[in-house]
């Protein structure tokens, strides 16, 4: 992991791991190369830095291929210049193998898995509702027409409730000029039947 003995801050997001501790890339370690990469944690831009003499060793950039069968031809990328560093451009997994003789055969070899990078979205807060959207929309009310009142059965501000109950009912619309002719019909006939008689009794009188 970070901070451990193996490696040295070299910037505030990226680290140099020393292969090997101090010992560098030797064909004995102390520890068994993968089993120091695996309690390590590496991030794209870490650095490796191979620690060995120019002459004596080389470090071999291989496909995975190539590193399970220890093929040391047609290598990605080849160190011989001694003390070297590799930088992790990419995420996922690198292999390393010794470029001399048997020393790869013999477990000079290394895998590391540089982990994914993970950007840090920031999601925007849901818009709040408008108070507007929770509150219902009334029907518009109809207009009163003039002269009545906006309630039925309210009474007008000029009458009392016992004026309200003596008052006749309302006669439904369209029957009401039929009542009044009828009143008048009764009324002619009536007049009628009364001059009739006046002019029976004269009669009878003279």
């Amino acid at each position: 992991m970070h901070g451990s003995e193996d490696a040295r801050a070299t910037s505030s997001q990226a680290y140099t791991f020393f292969v090997g501790g101090k010992d560098g890339w030797v064909l004995n370690p102390p520890e068994n190369y993968n089993h120091w990469a695996e309690r390590n944690r590496f991030q794209v831009n870490d650095t490796l830095f191979f620690k060995y003499k120019k002459g004596s060793d080389s470090v071999l950039v291989v496909t995975k291929d190539r590193y399970h069968s220890c093929d040391n031809t047609n290598p990605i990328q080849s160190f011989t210049e001694g003390d070297s560093v590799f930088k992790f451009d990419r995420s996922g997994p690198f292999y390393f193998i010794s470029g001399k003789g048997d020393h790869c055969q013999k477990g000079q070899k290394l895998v590391v898995v540089v982990l994914a990078v993970r950007n840090k979205t920031r999601h925007a807060p849901s818009p709040s509702p408008s108070p507007a959207a929770d509150t219902p929309t009334l029907p518009p009310t109809a207009p009163t027409p003039e002269g009545e009142s906006s309630h039925s059965g309210a009474p007008a501000p000029d009458q009392s409730p016992s004026d309200i109950r003596d008052a006749p009912a309302p006669l439904p619309s369209g029957k009401s000029g039929a009542v009044a002719g009828c009143r008048v019909f009764s009324v002619g006939l009536a007049l009628v039947i009364s001059i009739g008689v006046n002019v029976v009794l004269r009669s009878f009188v003279m």
